[in-house]
């Protein structure tokens, strides 16, 4: 049991059934005490001298954390469980400032950040990168992990495809998941044959179908996809930086607040890097399949400055 987080959060990285994680939503609402998704907002409106979000969250004793059901960042796991290395970190930091527990509200990715700015949830916990056009929009805590891209493809990769440039050359067609980062890196590289899928496991399912070249997402995902999806008619390329500008980038991850709500984002960050700097961080996220090569020492400041 971690501290603060009760049961609710499971360190289980088994890739459930595509089923499962679709009904998240549902799944969520009955096993994290009966939230009520979309009806209860948090005021926006007070977000001068820094807000006071931190002050009302330990009030009400509970945290609301959006998460977007990607594996191994956060999702749902096969027993309606609120697992992934996203909202274990984000309980134990939460639970350090006084607030002992957290509830999922699972929105597609692309919902996040609306989500988050119209108050459906107070914290972003999907494991989502930072980079300069959401720092537009909201407020981010320093990065927890950094980490490479990576693409499945069939059983011995006959288009000798290594990377988004390959893709490109190739004039293959490329599965990404619905408002992932991967999909402005394959455009970036020139890739002109894109196929957008809800998740993930619909768009590794959609690969193993002959529906296109290959699919893109991040190594770690996509290693887990490969490792537990218990087929052999797949396999894993290489780690890869993509290209931005011209300039390959390693992109790293955090946690996402509304605008104006400095002093809770100061405080997160406090107890973030003391568990960086500790050891804990790593020992919270290695469960979840992250190893010292995901641990970072970017900032926000450095990757708020990529586009």
């Amino acid at each position: 049991m971690r501290p603060g987080i009760g049961n609710d959060i499971q360190p289980n990285i088994r890739l459930p059934q595509r089923r499962t994680l679709l009904r998240g939503g549902a799944l969520a609402a009955s096993a994290l005490g009966g939230l009520v998704m979309g009806c209860s907002r948090v005021s926006t409106a007070d977000a001068t001298h820094g807000g006071n979000l931190l002050e009302q969250l330990r009030d009400r004793g509970s945290v609301r954390l959006g998460i977007a059901g990607e594996i191994p960042f956060a999702y749902i796991n096969k027993q309606g469980k609120l697992t992934g290395e996203a909202p274990t970190v984000a309980g134990a930091v939460f639970e350090r400032l006084g607030v002992r527990r957290v509830q999922a509200v699972p929105t597609e990715f692309g919902n996040l950040i609306p989500g988050l700015k119209a108050g459906l949830f107070d914290v972003i916990a999907a494991g989502m990168y930072i980079n300069r056009d959401r720092c537009a929009e909201v407020l981010f805590s320093e990065p927890d992990y950094q980490v490479t891209e990576a693409l499945i493809v069939r059983r011995g990769n006959p288009g000798n495809l290594r990377d988004y440039q390959d893709v490109a050359r190739a004039g293959a067609t490329l599965g990404v998941a619905s408002g992932g980062a991967e999909i402005g890196f394959a455009k970036e590289a020139g890739v002109k044959k894109i196929s957008v899928y809800r998740d993930q496991l619909s768009g590794f399912e959609a690969l193993r179908a002959g529906r296109m070249d290959a699919f893109t997402a991040v190594s770690i995902t996509a290693r887990l996809l490969v490792r537990d999806g218990g087929h052999d008619d797949v396999e894993l390329t290489p780690p890869f930086l993509p290209v931005i500008n011209g300039k390959r980038q390693i992109s790293g991850g955090g946690y996402a607040f509304r605008p104006g709500q400095t002093r809770i984002v100061a405080a997160f960050n406090r107890e973030l890097l003391a568990m960086r700097e500790s050891g804990e961080l790593l020992s919270l996220a290695r469960p979840f399949g992250f190893t010292e090569k995901e641990m970072t020492t970017l900032t926000t400041k450095q990757l708020c400055a990529i586009g």
